[in-house]
C-alpha cells in the first residue's frame, strides 16, 4: 500500500482500491446503488449478507459480479426443500480408483457463496451455514476444514408471505451482518438495464464480461484489517450501544438485538467510513448502516405488525429519539 494519505490519515491507495470495487460492480448492475454500497460494506466488515427481494432482480448477477471484481472462487446453491446439510459442506465418499475414503469438498468452499433462496430449505439445512459462517471453517467427519479468506454468504430471501417458506430462525439471521432489501429499479434504471442486457445478446445468460479484476482475495483480506483499524472515538461506541438498547427497549418491539448488534453496528460504520474516505467513525456513518444491521434483528409485537409498522419504521423513530455525540 502507498504511504500517501487523505487528510484523515488513511492511506489513498486504501480508499481508492476500496471504491475502484464498488465502481466496477456497477458496471455489470445497472441501478442498486444502495444494495451494491451494502453489499461492499459487509465485505469489507468481514460479515455476511442476507438479501430479500423477489426474483429477478439482480441478486446472482451482483455476487458473480463481486468475484469477478476480486478473482475470486464463486459457488451458487439453490436451497429447496430436499437439501440435505452435506449438499453444502460435503461428505466422505469411497473412491473406487484408490480404494479408500475421501472428502468431497461441497459449493462452500469459496470465496462467495450466494445461498439462493435460504427460506426455501428446513432449518436443518439451512443450520449447516452457521459453522461456515460465524467460525470459516466445516466440519466433515470429525475433521475440520478452514475455508478460505476472504468468504462471504451472501444469501437471498424471498418475502416471507410467500408459500413453501420456512422463516429464518433467530440464532441464524443473528449471523448475517447485514439485512438488505433489494427492490425494483427506477423507470430509467429498468430502462437502461433492458437495453443492456438485450443488446447483442441471445438467450438470458449473465454478462460480467464489463466486470474487470479489481483486486485480488489477499488485497480484500488487507482492506479488512485497514477497516478493523478504523478510529472510533469512545462517544461513537457509546451512542452505537443506547441504539442498541433503545432498539431493545423501545414500547412496541418484542425482541431486540443483543451485543452481537452492537458490535454489527460498529464494525459496518467503519466500513461506511472508509468507504468515505475517512480514517474514523462519525455518527452520521453509524446512522447510515443502523437499518440494514437491526431490522433483521428486532421483532415486532403482533399489535404492530397488525398495524402495519415494519423494523424500519421503529429503527427511524429510534435513531431520531437517540441523542448523537457532536464531535
Amino acid at each position: 500500500m502507498t504511504e500517501q494519505s487523505t487528510e484523515s490519515g488513511l492511506p489513498a491507495q486504501v480508499v481508492e482500491r476500496a471504491c475502484a470495487l464498488e465502481q466496477e460492480i456497477r458496471r455489470a448492475v445497472v441501478g442498486q446503488g444502495q444494495v451494491i454500497r451494502e453489499v461492499v460494506i459487509a465485505l469489507l466488515a468481514g460479515g455476511h449478507v442476507l438479501v430479500e427481494g423477489v426474483p429477478g432482480l439482480g441478486k446472482t448477477l451482483l455476487v458473480r459480479s463481486l468475484a469477478a471484481a476480486v478473482k475470486g472462487r464463486f459457488n451458487r446453491v439453490q436451497f429447496t426443500p430436499d437439501l440435505m446439510p452435506s449438499d453444502i459442506s460435503g461428505h466422505v465418499m469411497f473412491d473406487m480408483k484408490a480404494q479408500s475414503f475421501r472428502v468431497r469438498k461441497g459449493p462452500v468452499f469459496c470465496n462467495f457463496l450466494l445461498a439462493d433462496e435460504i427460506n426455501r430449505a428446513p432449518a436443518k439445512t439451512q443450520s449447516a451455514l452457521l459453522e461456515a459462517m460465524q467460525e470459516r471453517q466445516v466440519t466433515i467427519e470429525g475433521q475440520t476444514f478452514h475455508l478460505e479468506k476472504p468468504f462471504l454468504v451472501l444469501a437471498t430471501q424471498n418475502p416471507i408471505e410467500q408459500e413453501g417458506t420456512y422463516p429464518l430462525p433467530q440464532a441464524q439471521l443473528d449471523r448475517f451482518l447485514l439485512k438488505v432489501f433489494i427492490d425494483y429499479p427506477a423507470l430509467e434504471e429498468e430502462q437502461a438495464l433492458v437495453r443492456q442486457v438485450t443488446n447483442n445478446s441471445v438467450g438470458d445468460m449473465l454478462d460480467t464480461s464489463a466486470v474487470r479484476p479489481v483486486l485480488e482475495p489477499g488485497e480484500i483480506v488487507r482492506l479488512q484489517e485497514y477497516t478493523a483499524r478504523l478510529g472510533v472515538d469512545d462517544q461513537i461506541v457509546a451512542y452505537a450501544v443506547r441504539i442498541v438498547r433503545a432498539a431493545r427497549e423501545w414500547n412496541g418491539i418484542e425482541m431486540g438485538a443483543g451485543p452481537r448488534g452492537s458490535i454489527s453496528l460498529l464494525r459496518s460504520a467503519r466500513a461506511q467510513a472508509l468507504l468515505r474516505g475517512s480514517g474514523f467513525v462519525t455518527p452520521d456513518d453509524v446512522k447510515a448502516v443502523a437499518p440494514a444491521v437491526l431490522r433483521h434483528r428486532v421483532k415486532l409485537t403482533a399489535d404492530l405488525e397488525i398495524e402495519g409498522y415494519t423494523p424500519d419504521d421503529v429503527l427511524t423513530d429510534i435513531l431520531a429519539d437517540v441523542d448523537a455525540p457532536r464531535i
